[in-house]
């Protein structure tokens, strides 16, 4: 399947390209917040604007206090992501799917569990019915792989009725959110730093993103960017903890690769969270795969880990890079350790490969990768 359209709201911005600039650049969203309803403890984090997530959603014609904060960034992402595609989005061949980890989970505090807004059907509803398409909107909530997985449904999905498939991810940082991941002491006082041998947590981001895909018709067109296959594999480690041996993320990389040599990878835009254990993990199954020699990098250090948007905002990321014929560089990574005996990338490379790997993890002992594929254009030379 091919995205024809995409989007990214966040810190950094409020389109694809505004964010992508910034990560060219090297300029992170994550800044300090030393006050916040509910939070004893500074810590830094990427945060929407939300006088700008207002006056965006108004001048659409939408209404602010109909909608939460989480369900305006998505319907706008929808938004703009559908005027690049061009599309039709009441139509009965879409099929919108929404990725998330908590939802409007902040309502807890205001109304407790009566509130309908807390489930994410009705959030995916919310969103959809927005837009007055016609199909129930499959919902993806699988820790943060979700977006992953919500793309990787969208692969299946299209291999049957539908046309396009409105992939979707969205959370926003809460009271809840915050002080579940300082108790488990996994949040950095700094900038987090992927992949660094000084690296000491994650930093966590909010974010809402939309790609949009259509059902391939064998002939993909050149200069877009194809979903070639997904994988998910649980190892069911531990709780939170990832696994000592990367056992579920090998299993994942060798799925998706399908025995695609590893020369043929432009790059590895890994989970990268900047915690002690995972991004050892993912260097073990990374070299375990073989891959220890192909660039990787992380954008955590630009967008902080944002959760169920992760998949699909960092997907994104990486379908611009693989247009572009570059490998991004990782922000906040500047110390090797031996513990990650990988090829991180600290500047930006220019690549003439086609295809780029997206891995995840989550809690659970969870692990997706997404390979996507550049369409280039056929050699008229070619004599039979």
């Amino acid at each position: 399947m091919i995205c024809i359209g995409d989007n990214i709201i966040s810190s950094l911005g409020f389109d694809t390209a505004e964010n992508y600039r910034a990560v060219q650049s090297g300029r992170s969203g994550l800044c300090l917040y030393d006050t916040y309803p509910g939070i004893p403890e500074p810590f830094f984090a990427s945060c929407i604007d939300r006088t700008r997530l207002d006056d965006c959603f108004s001048a659409t014609g939408g209404h602010p206090a109909n909608y939460t904060p989480l369900e305006r960034a998505s319907i706008l992402s929808v938004g703009y992501a559908a005027e690049q595609a061009r599309i039709d989005l009441s139509a009965p061949d879409v099929l919108f799917i929404f990725s998330s980890t908590k939802g409007n989970v902040h309502l807890l505090d205001e109304a407790g569990y009566a509130d309908p807004r807390l489930y994410l059907w009705h959030t995916a509803a919310r969103i959809a019915g927005y837009f007055h398409n016609v199909n129930e909107p499959v919902v993806v909530s699988n820790a943060c792989i979700s977006g992953a997985c919500a793309q990787i449904a969208a692969l299946r999905e299209l291999a049957g009725k539908y046309t396009y498939a409105v992939v979707v991810g969205a959370d926003m940082l809460s009271r809840f959110i915050i002080s579940g991941f300082q108790s488990l002491k996994a949040l950095s006082p700094a900038r987090c730093r992927p992949f660094d041998s000084r690296r000491d947590g994650l930093n966590l981001g909010e974010a809402a993103s939309t790609i949009i895909y259509r059902k391939s018709d064998g002939e993909d067109a050149p200069s877009t960017v194809s979903l070639v296959r997904g994988a998910i594999r649980n190892d069911a480690n531990h709780i939170s903890g990832p696994s000592r041996t990367g056992e579920g993320c090998f299993l994942a990389i060798q799925a998706s690769l399908n025995n695609l040599s590893p020369s043929n990878l432009a790059f590895v835009c890994a989970h990268g969270t900047a915690t002690v254990y995972n991004d050892r993990m993912e260097a073990i199954a990374l070299t375990r795969a073989g891959l220890n020699d192909v660039p990787v990098n992380s954008l955590k250090g630009y967008f902080g880990h944002t959760l169920g948007a992760a998949g699909v905002l960092e997907s994104v990321i990486t379908i611009h890079a693989l247009l572009d014929g570059v490998v991004l560089p990782t922000c906040g990574f500047e110390q090797n350790d031996p513990d990650c005996p990988l090829h991180i990338t600290e500047r930006m490379l220019g690549t003439e490969k086609s295809y780029g790997l997206k891995m995840l993890s989550g809690f659970g002992g969870c692990n997706a990768t997404l390979l996507f594929k550049k369409n280039k254009k056929t050699d008229d030379t070619f004599v039979r």
